[in-house]
């Protein structure tokens, strides 16, 4: 049998695999897979179809890719990724997703910026949640067994290779032993610990992290982070929400406090149509110069464009800004800061299975690294889900169908036990959720769209600090369920990731992409590594190996004229 964790696009792709291949499979989610984070992703999906561009290659594709990743993505795992694009969304298709088309039947694809040819395909602005549906209706079909509201808490490991997982039910606190031959980690990844993020409260806490390194796998690149320009800064609850780059794609302007037209000063050009990195440093800029909004961001005004265009083009952006402010965008300007949005690093995997340094446990999608490098392409991190989840899928699968005995730990599992019988136990002063905030604070503070040398290491200082804390948490369940003990595990998780990518950002001095170092303002040619980290080895510089010619040849700077880029 082997164990998913994680009911996103990634874990649901991966279950479908190994069940067609006739194969026991358990996908486990924390929260409802109706609900996963993949049905939020709004943009599109990448494959080089030809359809609308019959030039379009794979191998533009991944020089694209390349390109923007500013050379730290492996060019084994791109070009895996873009080669396999096609198959991903034709899988999409067979199992029945609905893909907006031309009227002749061809698959539409439109442009992302910094994609040479128009390959992204999509479906309305709803292309996450429309693949999550596909998915789910798919595992349905195939009887695969998902549970959802279970967290894991550990990976059971003997001897140097995974055999199963513990954890808890989020209502009743239920135990789970799950045995397994293989485990695939689609968890997620860290940008929770933040204090503005797209992401829900309750994923992409750091826990695909915390698992795999504390199984024995590695991490790498956990400092390379994107920022998404827009998020909202009020109210706290929802604060990161993301104003979708549309916004500015249909004429959007960026004022600051002063009602300056700031683009002007960073990219005059491409103003409000520059780069997901450009715009979300620029605007940080204006906030840490003195000119934000009364609450530290600035202003994304829509209400120049005509009602009819707001309510057609974007409708999500009008609705979410009238629940969550009774804010009416056609009339007034949304208050906006960066966010953080997307784990580009990720636990360190092989190219081609997506195997780790722990036998029999493999991380995919957000969870996992080796495609984004330093600026992850938009588009890209969907087709990442269907080609890497079938391929592990079927390694997997693979590994499972080899074992002729399955050897398993009883102290492996009395660990994992005890664990969460401590911190039940636990009645000391400290509050979880404060320090989990105290966390996203340090990572706000010193971790965000500019770093330095100074700041990362005072962020370390005050990170010792809470995990000496941490010692002291009361853990409280109540009528509502375990959700404080699921707080106490994100706490742990939130700190490994915390202490990851401080120490890697305080490693890779340069600036790169997503990576802005304040004292270090120049890219470092010397620092086209990949920064791999873990608690006992610290920090190991790894070597990326070489662009093969066929793609080298492609990478050329790509227009921007009519995009918006992303």
């Amino acid at each position: 049998m082997v164990l998913v964790i994680g009911t996103g696009g990634a874990g649901l792709r991966a279950a479908i695999e190994l069940a067609e291949a006739g194969v026991d499979v358990l996908a486990v989610g924390k929260r409802a897979k109706e609900d996963a984070h993949t049905a939020l992703a709004a943009g599109g999906i990448n494959a080089a179809l030809a359809t609308m561009d019959p030039e379009d290659t794979w191998q533009q594709h991944a020089a694209d890719t390349l390109k923007e990743s500013y050379l730290l993505a492996d060019p084994r795992t791109v070009e895996i990724v873009t080669r396999g694009a096609a198959q991903g969304i034709g899988d999409l298709e067979r199992y029945g997703m609905a893909f907006a088309r031309e009227e002749d039947g061809r698959i539409s694809q439109r442009f992302f910026g910094a994609h040479k040819f128009r390959r992204t395909a999509f479906a309305g602005d709803y292309t996450g949640l429309e693949i999550q549906r596909t998915l789910i209706r798919r595992a349905g079909r195939l009887d695969i067994p998902v549970l959802d509201g279970v967290y894991i808490t550990r990976l059971l490991v003997h001897d140097g290779a995974v055999f199963g997982a513990y954890g808890f039910d989020l209502a009743k606190g239920t135990r789970y032993l799950i045995h397994a031959d293989a485990v695939i980690l689609a968890a997620g990844g860290h940008t929770r610990i933040w204090r503005r993020t797209s992401s829900r409260r309750d994923e992409n806490t750091g826990d695909s992290f915390r698992l795999a390194v504390e199984a024995g796998a590695r991490l790498r690149d956990p400092e390379l982070v994107q920022f998404h320009p827009s998020g909202i800064i009020e109210p706290e609850h929802a604060a990161g929400t993301l104003v979708s780059e549309a916004a500015r794609g249909e004429g959007g302007i960026l004022r600051n406090a002063l009602g300056e037209r700031f683009m002007s000063r960073y990219d005059p050009d491409r103003m409000e149509l520059s780069t997901r990195d450009r715009v979300a440093l620029a605007s940080y800029t204006e906030i840490q110069e003195g000119r934000g909004t009364p609450h530290g961001g600035v202003w994304l005004d829509v209400s120049h464009l005509p009602r009819q265009t707001i309510m057609t083009r974007l409708p999500r952006v009008y609705q979410t800004l009238m629940d969550l402010q009774m804010l009416d965008i056609t009339r007034e300007p949304i208050e906006i800061a960066p966010t953080a949005h997307y784990s580009m690093g990720g636990v360190w995997v092989r190219p081609e299975d997506h195997s780790t340094d722990v036998r029999g446990l493999y991380a995919i999608g957000e969870a996992s690294s080796g495609l984004h490098g330093a600026n992850r392409l938009g588009g890209n991190s969907l087709i990442e889900l269907l080609v890497f989840g079938r391929l592990t899928g079927q390694a997997a699968a693979a590994y499972s169908q080899s074992l002729t005995a399955q050897p398993r730990s009883a102290s492996a599992i009395a660990q994992a036990r005890e664990e969460v019988d401590q911190l039940l136990a636990a009645d000391g002063p400290e509050n979880v959720r404060a320090l989990q905030r105290a966390v996203r604070d340090i990572m706000t503070a010193y971790a965000g769209v500019v770093r330095s040398e100074e700041g990362l290491r005072a962020g370390l200082a005050e990170l010792a600090v809470i995990e000496k804390r941490m010692e002291d948490v009361g853990v409280h369940p109540d009528i509502a369920g375990y959700q404080d003990l699921a707080h106490a595990f994100d706490l742990k998780s939130a700190t490994l990731a915390a202490r990851a990518t401080l120490e890697a950002a305080l490693e890779r001095r340069e600036t790169r992409g997503c990576h802005n170092r304040s004292d270090y303002p120049e890219l470092d040619p010397a620092l086209q590594v990949n920064l791999v980290w873990s608690p006992t080895t610290g920090i190991t510089r790894e070597s990326i190996p070489a662009v093969p010619d066929e793609i080298a040849s492609l990478m050329a700077e790509v227009s921007t004229e009519g995009k918006l880029a992303e």
